[in-house]
């Protein structure tokens, strides 16, 4: 057996610091909260104004570390890749920085994410409320020592998946610029701040809030529908829906039931599971391939593309499904969902004063703009080469993670 300390450089948290928070990149750097850390997007529109973040550059972060949760949320395990660099991170996080020396470090990172790195990362926490470990903690989480052509095959899944899911971001990424490039002559600038009753008496379920009318969502939409020709969502759809509210029957072997915050991580899980009988019962629970999700209450207008691994859970009744026709480019319309301009026309229709909530009829009703059929073919492909290599590096992650798990399991037997 070897420790944590043994296989790394060094491992280490920050010090607590005032965060001064900026508006945008040119004043700032890319801001990471711990729970940012797992999330599948990490841009997440926070920046750390650029003179402080100078000050503190031992918290900036590299590409192939390894970030584990200390606060809250304890045990949660990532393997950064080149989309972290040039982010700076909470001190509230510890970052592994791996020597190769005695285990790789993708070995290493697929062993502490696994089952039994999970349990002795979490069974020393302490703290009434809010549960903490600290560095010293996990410098001395003991490690096993796996054979070389193991440590190796576990080390390249890892390295692999990392990679793909880079260009995957690059893809999307991609798509999402060619998107705003396309709608360029869309304008968000303030209108007149007067609305007339009769404009009120014509609005959709006549809402009477200001920010429906006199806001920088609104002034996108009316731009939108001013300079270029658009179809309805519902067009593009064959149904938008989300399931009504349920009791839930938990158990310890069912299928993954996942709400509106897993969805959004780089491997959705959630630890709960809904029994094979109430899921069987409740087939709109269940979602397909290619379909896309959007979180409709508390934080809204996050979407996702469904792919065959997130396909097999059953997601909460707090997330609308949109169904894509089957002859429609279900990938430019993720594009554009998932753009700036989607997220405005969706939080649009936000209702609500504590907790936010949209409901699939406002859906139907978002713009989507009728591009030149050569573009939306082009940020359809990019999308769709994004959702593969998303597939593809989950699975390999999982299979390094269950061969750790094998490896130490026919220990025991």
């Amino acid at each position: 057996m070897s420790k944590v300390d043994c296989c790394s450089d060094n491992v280490f948290l920050g010090n607590i610091f005032s965060r001064n928070f900026v508006k945008d990149k040119e004043h700032g750097i890319p801001y990471l909260a711990a729970s940012d850390t797992v999330l599948a997007d990490i841009d997440t529109g926070a920046f750390l104004s650029k003179r402080q973040a100078n000050e503190l550059s031992y918290l900036m972060l590299e590409k192939d570390w390894i970030l584990v949760t200390c606060s809250g949320t304890v045990g949660d395990v990532t393997y950064t890749n080149r989309c972290f660099e040039n982010h700076i991170a909470t001190h509230d996080l510890i970052r592994i920085i791996p020597s190769d020396k005695t285990v790789k470090r993708g070995c290493l990172y697929a062993y502490l994410s696994s089952r039994y790195g999970h349990s002795l990362l979490t069974q020393s926490e302490f703290g009434g409320v809010v549960k903490h470990i600290n560095d010293g903690y996990v410098r001395n989480v003991p490690v096993p020592q796996f054979p070389a052509k193991f440590q190796e095959k576990v080390d390249n899944l890892i390295k692999e998946s990392a990679r793909l899911r880079e260009e995957a971001t690059e893809h999307l990424n991609e798509a999402k610029n060619k998107v705003k490039k396309a709608l360029t002559e869309i304008s968000c600038e303030k209108k007149n701040s007067s609305v007339s009753i009769r404009d009120i008496s014509k609005s959709y379920t006549k809402r009477f809030e200001a920010s429906y009318f006199i806001s920088e969502n609104r002034n996108m939409m009316d731009s939108l529908l001013g300079k270029y020709k658009c179809q309805t969502l519902d067009d593009w759809t064959e149904r938008i829906f989300r399931p009504g509210i349920f009791k839930r029957d938990y158990v310890k072997n069912g299928v993954q039931f996942l709400g509106g915050a897993d969805i959004m991580m780089a491997i959705p899980s959630s630890g709960k599971m809904l029994s094979f009988k109430q899921v069987s019962q409740m087939p709109e629970l269940q979602i397909q391939k290619n379909w896309i999700l959007a979180t409709c209450g508390g934080t809204i207008g996050n979407v996702v593309y469904v792919d065959s691994h997130l396909e097999k859970s059953v997601i909460s009744q707090h997330v609308i499904r949109i169904v894509p026709k089957k002859d429609e480019k279900q990938g430019f319309l993720y594009a554009f969902l998932n753009s700036e301009i989607g997220y405005k026309l969706i939080t649009l229709f936000s209702f609500g004063s504590v907790i936010p909530q949209v409901e699939p009829h406002h859906l139907k009703r978002i713009p989507v703009p009728t591009l030149k059929e050569k573009i939306v073919e082009e940020i359809d492909s990019l999308v769709q080469q994004y959702a593969e290599k998303i597939d593809i590096s989950k699975r390999k992650e999982l299979q390094a993670i269950d061969l750790v798990e094998k490896e130490i399991d026919s220990w025991n037997a």
